[in-house]
Parts: C-alpha cells; sequence; structure tokens
C-alpha cells in the first residue's frame, strides 16, 4: 500500500505536556472574570513547559474563549468550546495536534432544579470527549476526557450530592475504559470535586483503569484537608502552603490563594494593598480537587511503545500583574508523559499498579527529609504549638484501597474493587433513593393540596361581595396553584427520571458487586490469604477462558472443580442474600 506523504513526514511526539485548569469563569458572579481570563491566556502561552494538550474548566463564555484561543493560538491551533445545558457547561479543549472527532456526553445523574442557585442542573454537565490525531494511523490517537463532577456543597458523608458525584465518576470511568480498551493513549482531566481514594476516585483508578498521576509519582501526598478524617487518621499534622504544593498536590483552598481569603483580607487587597503570604505558614484547609489522570493504551497495542509519567507539578500560582489577585480560586496541575522505546519496556509498565512500591514510598521519605535541611518546617503537629513544631523524621505509608489489581494479560475492564466497596456506594444509593422517595411524596401532595386551595379560593370568590377580599383570594389562589403545579411536575417528572438513572447506576453496582464476591468467594475456596492475589481473583473471571486453552480431560477436570466449588458458594451463608450469587448469573462487563 503506498502511503501518504504526509504520514511520512509525521514525527510522533517523544513526550507531551498536559495540562488542567478551572478558570472560575462564571458570567455576572466571578469577580474581574474578563480580565482574570486574559491573564489566563497569556500566562498559559507563556508557561514553561509549553502545554500541548490543555483541559479547561469554568469557561463559560465563548468571549472568554476565543481570548484565551488568540492568545494561545501560536502554541495550540487546535480547540473545541462545548456547549451543554441551559448555561454551557464550561468546558474546552485545547490541543497541538488535530482535534478529528469531539462530542459532549451528559451526565445522567447531575443535580436538582429546585437547587437553581448552585446551578449544578442548567449548566448540563458532562464530559467533554476529544479524539486528537497525534501521528498516522489510529494507534497514535490521544483520547481526552475533560470534566467538571457536581460540586460539594456540604462536608461528607452528609453531602447529599455525593451519591452524584458518585454516579458520575462511574460514567467517565467507563469512557476512559472503552479509550483504553481500543488501544489508545488516554487522559482525563478536570475538577473531579473529589478527595484522593475517595469512593469515586476509586471508581475511575480502578474501573478505567487509569492512574492518578500526581499520586503515582506522590504516592505519600495528602488525602484531603488536614481536618478531614482520612488524613487526620494519617497523623502527619498540618502541613505548610509551600508542602501543600509540592508535595500533596493541593489546587484548592490554599492560603495561597486570595480568593480564598476571609473578606476582610480581600477588601484591603481590592483597596490596593499588597498582602503577603509567607509559604511556610499552615495551610490546613488545602486539598487536591483538580486531577489528571493517566491510561497507557499501549497495553492493548502492539503497534505502538507505552508511555510513562515523567513529571507533575501545580501551576498558575501567580498573581494577576495589576490587580493583584490569583488568576482562578483553583491551581493548575501539569503533567509530563514520555514514550517509551519498545525494547525499553516491560510488563509492569502497560497497566497501572495501584500500589504504593517501597521504592516510592523510600524515594519519597527521601526527598521529604533532604528538602527538610533546605527548609523550615513543613508540618506541625495538631498538638503542637507553631514555634515547637516538627517534620515527621520519616513518611511512613500511605494505605492504598485494597484494590483487586489485575494481572498484565489481562483485560483493564476485569479490574473490581472489593465487595465491600460496592456495598458502600450502594448504602449511598439507597439513602438517596429513600430521599428522593420522600421529595416526591411531598411536592406530588402539595400539588394536590394546591389545587384543592384554588378551589376552595374561587369559590370564596363567588360568594364574597368585597373586592380586596376577591383579589387577595385570586392573588393566594394563583400563587399557590403555580407553585403546585411547578412541585407536580419536578415531583412527577424530574425525579422519576432521576429515579431510574439511580436505579440504572444501582444494577450496574450490583452487578459489580456480584463479580467482585464471586471472585472473593473463589479465592477463599481456593485457600487463598484473602481476595489481594490479582491471579487467583481473577479465576472466575478467566475460567472458561483456560478451558478453551486446555485440553479435553483438564479441561473437564477444571470444569468438575467449577461445579464444586458453586456447589459451596450456593450454600454458603455469607454469600446467600446476593441472589446473583445463588443463581451464578452474573453479566461480565
Amino acid at each position: 500500500m503506498i502511503k501518504k506523504p504526509e504520514e511520512d513526514t509525521v514525527e510522533i511526539p517523544s513526550s507531551i505536556n498536559i495540562l488542567t485548569y478551572n478558570c472560575w469563569g462564571l458570567k455576572y458572579l466571578a469577580k474581574w472574570r474578563s480580565e482574570r481570563l486574559t491573564a489566563i491566556g497569556r500566562s498559559l502561552a507563556t508557561n514553561v513547559p509549553t502545554p500541548e494538550v490543555v483541559g479547561l474548566q469554568e469557561c463559560w463564555t465563548q468571549e472568554d474563549y476565543l481570548s484565551i484561543r488568540k492568545q494561545t493560538r501560536h502554541i495550540l491551533p487546535h480547540g473545541k468550546f462545548y456547549f451543554s445545558g441551559i448555561f454551557g457547561g464550561g468546558l474546552a479543549i485545547l490541543s497541538k495536534w488535530p482535534i478529528v472527532e469531539s462530542n459532549m456526553v451528559r451526565y445522567p445523574l447531575n443535580g436538582r432544579p429546585t437547587a437553581f442557585f448552585r446551578g449544578d442542573w442548567f449548566v448540563g454537565k458532562g464530559v467533554a470527549c476529544a479524539s486528537i490525531q497525534l501521528g498516522p494511523g489510529r494507534q497514535n490517537m490521544i483520547e481526552v476526557f475533560n470534566t467538571h463532577l457536581h460540586a460539594p456543597y456540604e462536608r461528607e458523608p452528609s453531602d447529599s450530592y455525593l451519591c452524584h458525584r458518585t454516579a458520575q465518576a462511574w460514567e467517565i470511568a467507563r469512557l476512559m475504559r472503552g479509550a483504553v480498551e481500543r488501544g489508545h493513549l488516554v487522559l482525563g482531566l478536570g475538577d473531579f470535586n473529589m478527595v484522593p481514594l475517595s469512593l469515586a476516585h476509586q471508581l475511575i483508578t480502578t474501573h478505567a483503569p487509569v492512574q492518578d498521576v500526581w499520586r503515582v509519582l506522590h504516592p505519600e501526598s495528602s488525602l484531603g484537608a488536614s481536618s478531614q478524617p482520612a488524613e487526620r487518621a494519617r497523623d502527619k499534622g498540618i502541613p505548610s502552603a509551600r508542602y501543600n504544593l509540592q508535595e500533596n498536590g493541593a489546587t484548592c483552598d490554599s492560603i495561597l490563594n486570595t480568593w480564598r481569603w476571609g473578606k476582610q483580607q480581600q477588601k484591603a487587597l481590592f483597596k490596593g494593598e499588597v498582602i503577603a503570604v509567607d509559604p511556610y505558614a499552615l495551610d490546613p484547609r488545602a486539598k487536591r480537587l483538580d486531577y489528571i489522570f493517566f491510561g497507557n493504551g499501549s497495553s492493548t497495542s502492539s503497534d505502538s511503545a507505552p508511555w510513562r509519567i515523567q513529571s507533575a507539578k501545580i501551576g498558575m500560582t501567580e498573581r494577576h500583574p495589576s490587580l493583584n489577585c490569583s488568576l482562578s480560586d483553583h491551581f493548575s496541575v501539569e503533567a509530563t508523559i514520555t514514550r517509551v522505546p519498545k525494547s525499553q519496556t516491560f510488563a509492569s509498565d502497560r497497566l497501572p499498579d495501584r500500589r504504593s512500591t517501597p521504592e516510592q514510598t523510600n524515594d519519597s521519605a527521601l526527598r521529604a527529609l533532604t528538602n527538610a535541611s533546605l527548609r523550615p518546617t513543613l508540618y506541625t503537629s495538631y498538638n503542637a504549638s507553631p514555634t515547637s513544631s516538627l517534620l515527621p523524621p520519616t513518611l511512613p505509608r500511605t494505605p492504598s484501597p485494597p484494590t483487586t489489581n489485575i494481572p498484565s494479560s489481562s483485560s483493564p475492564s476485569t479490574a473490581r474493587l472489593p465487595s465491600g466497596t460496592y456495598t458502600e456506594i450502594l448504602t449511598l444509593v439507597s439513602i438517596y433513593k429513600n430521599r428522593e422517595y420522600r421529595q416526591r411524596r411531598l411536592r406530588l401532595s402539595h400539588f394536590v393540596s394546591s389545587v384543592v386551595i384554588s378551589i376552595i379560593c374561587f369559590t370564596g370568590i363567588w360568594w364574597s361581595n368585597h373586592a380586596g377580599v376577591s383579589f387577595m383570594l385570586v392573588l393566594v389562589s394563583t400563587l399557590n396553584f403555580g407553585a403546585g403545579v411547578i412541585d407536580g411536575l419536578i415531583g412527577g417528572l424530574f425525579v422519576g427520571s432521576e429515579l431510574r438513572a439511580l436505579r440504572e447506576f444501582e444494577w450496574e453496582m450490583e452487578n459489580a458487586k456480584a463479580i467482585a464476591q464471586q471472585c472473593e468467594i473463589r479465592a477463599e475456596l481456593a485457600g487463598t490469604v484473602g481476595a489481594q492475589d490479582s491471579h487467583n481473583n481473577y479465576l472466575c473471571l478467566e475460567t472458561r477462558d483456560d478451558d478453551d486453552k486446555m485440553g479435553p480431560e483438564e479441561g473437564k477436570e477444571n470444569r468438575e472443580v467449577e461445579k464444586e466449588l458453586w456447589e459451596k458458594v450456593r450454600g454458603s451463608e455469607e454469600y446467600g442474600g446476593n441472589e446473583k450469587i445463588r443463581k451464578g448469573s452474573i453479566g461480565v462487563t
């Protein structure tokens, strides 16, 4: 076959610089929006290293998007602004290479229209998808998924939108998993509004499967703000602002960000007063909400060399040159991945290992100890005074969730979390469903009562001889009936739609839980040490494939063992409550 002339001249890059940034570009609400986003465009254009794939969130207006495009066109000639919802999704993707395909995938669960003052439902949040042609051939393709998950308005686990955010994480995980299985390089960018190792985070890193770039390079990084239970349990103390940027990857609520200051400080800043922040001051509220996820599609493609994570950093921390405010209420996450020649790759490079290795742990501790001798104290114990604080002498390993890791030869889609994690998600869904059922009954009851009240008011008007009384009855009837109709529409239509989406998500979680339980039972009955051995975990998924590879006698013996195990499984009290386990009818997704 004769190649096209341009295919011979296309040089596939050896590295890719990636950047994700929440611009905080809310129209009419974000202060100095136009000035800040113009400065963001300039910052992107002069950033080092030069960004080559960029995902933007909360870039709500095309005016701001075009301003950024104008300033970055010489380094990012290709771009797409995504339209979604009533007011727009605020998502955009910029690229050095051509965007050959693009679409916007809406989340089935995305807030409630009654929370109009929050706006998540009205902007139609979803995933901005783009296929970027990196070189000739379908194997040299990057699939980029840019998103902004539902915002948390309350502390977990009392956050009423936690169920929606977890379902959204599941949706984007499925999209990224499909791209990995197609053999493409996968990048997941965005403001995920979640902390590391949360339910949403575990779903993404297990089911996609992709790696959290920052956590790969910084396995001991924080699990949230220092006041949150998960972080307090690690007993690491309160980090400094600089440590949060360099080691914890904090992108939100940092004391270095002027939009997170108190009202008095902001007033002084807006009046022109120059306020400096000590980078070694304690920073208790900072946390990581923005992520770059990376999936090496070459695990299923033999035609391309795999990619490795080279570096990651927090950027866009500078202030506006004239306004002296931060460019946004978030900082950016930037990463560089490099292409590895096939001759230098191993099976372990192809799929993510979500466990922190001893080598990574020692390197992390060494970096901390080395840096400690070069700078002031970075951590303070909760019970210690700032003057007597000490850096912990070692950085103990952060316990990662006990995920069911897959062997390098297995399909990425077979990774599963422990069944207990799915139980936790199902409990969350059940609680939220009960809440919505109550809301539905209340709203429909309000609609019925409004009809009754309106009838009573019109009857009163019929018998009333006073114009003022009649006017008040008409006003009450109209307002009451209008509110009742709105509640009736929400309760009858929207809540019904939401409950159907919840039932779909619930089924998928039940199915995933059933598969995880099947794996755990087989591992237990096979005499393994729990469900942590990946090969034994996936015996339940690989048995039938192995039968095809074995001879007639070996396959028959294998099936007999499987039948014996299933007899024990069906009689197991521990798993007897699961209908799918009892019947043995589990669909592998």
